[in-house]
């Protein structure tokens, strides 16, 4: 399994690498941390640096904190190191959103992790604009932290959708060897008038799909809002890990969008969010024509 996390010098970001190689301990995996770092010349051209602060110090002085943050970052992966899981670090250079959609799809990576803490030094990395863009566009699982938890139990919330069965295929795959507790929860949703003889079978066919992944699930249905009822399990239910697909639609492929409950559950918990999406067969940007450093 490839992960990439991106990664600064905030300590949310941090967090995430190191939360990232806790969990793949053991596993067979790569991860590599992806640091951004601002293009100075379009920085310079937008007059980001200070009033009485010349255009040279400014570059000298982003340039100076691009190498703090990567020093950081190997000293981060080391926790990788020891775990034996092969952590490098990278460097791309413009937008952070923009960079991280382009690494993850040229290097075909399995999921996508992110830290947030609602604010950062990272330019946009909060959960705002850099967030949504990545839940939107990326074309594979994406995982939002906000704080380190072991993975005991994990709720997914369950449509029936060909994205929530990708979804629990996947998650078997990365829990195969810690074997936390997973609780299946399907929301009757007002809104879609559906009958009891069909969220039964939703539910039946999710629990038929994990047990043939070797996991014995909990079971549980609600009825009311989807994003509303999830939360309240979480919080009677302490919960370490919430686990959706990307698209509720049983043609995820007509949707080009996450669905607004997915960035509603980022948005609203302090849980990290799994959000699963198929890999695209049409790729989000070109291959040819941009270079990637790698340390």
């Amino acid at each position: 399994m490839k992960i990439l996390v991106a990664v600064d010098r905030d300590e949310e970001s941090q967090m995430a690498l190191r939360y990232t190689c806790h969990l793949l301990e053991h596993f067979e995996a790569h991860v590599d941390a992806l640091y951004v770092k601002p293009d100075v010349v379009e920085a310079g051209a937008e007059g980001a640096y200070a009033p009485f602060t010349t255009p040279q110090d400014f570059h000298a002085a982003m340039e100076a904190e691009a190498q703090r943050a990567l020093e950081e970052i190997i000293e981060t992966c080391e926790v990788c190191l020891g775990a034996k899981i092969p952590c490098e670090p990278r460097v791309a250079v413009g937008d952070p959103a923009e960079e991280i959609l382009r690494v993850a799809e040229e290097g075909d990576y399995d999921m996508v992790v992110l830290g947030s803490r609602g604010g950062s030094s990272f330019k946009g990395l909060l959960l705002g604009a850099v967030h949504a863009r990545i839940l939107h566009d990326a074309c594979r699982p994406v995982l939002i932290l906000r704080n380190f938890r072991p993975v005991r139990k994990i709720l997914v919330a369950y449509r029936g959708s060909e994205c929530d069965e990708g979804a629990l295929k996947f998650l078997g795959r990365l829990f195969q060897k810690k074997r936390p507790e997973i609780t299946i929860m399907h929301v009757q949703e007002t809104k879609t008038a559906e009958s009891e003889e069909e969220a039964r079978q939703c539910l039946e066919e999710a629990e038929r799909i994990i047990r043939g992944l070797g996991f014995s699930p909990v079971l549980m249905t609600a009825r009311g809002d989807f994003v509303d009822e999830v939360l309240k399990a979480v919080t009677v239910n302490r919960f370490d890990l919430i686990v959706l697909g990307a698209h509720w639609q049983k043609r995820p492929k007509y949707l080009a969008m996450i669905s607004d409950e997915a960035l509603d559950l980022v948005r609203l918990t302090n849980r990290p969010v799994l959000v699963f999406r198929e890999p695209s067969d049409e790729p989000l940007f070109p291959r040819e024509g941009h270079g990637i450093q790698k340390e």
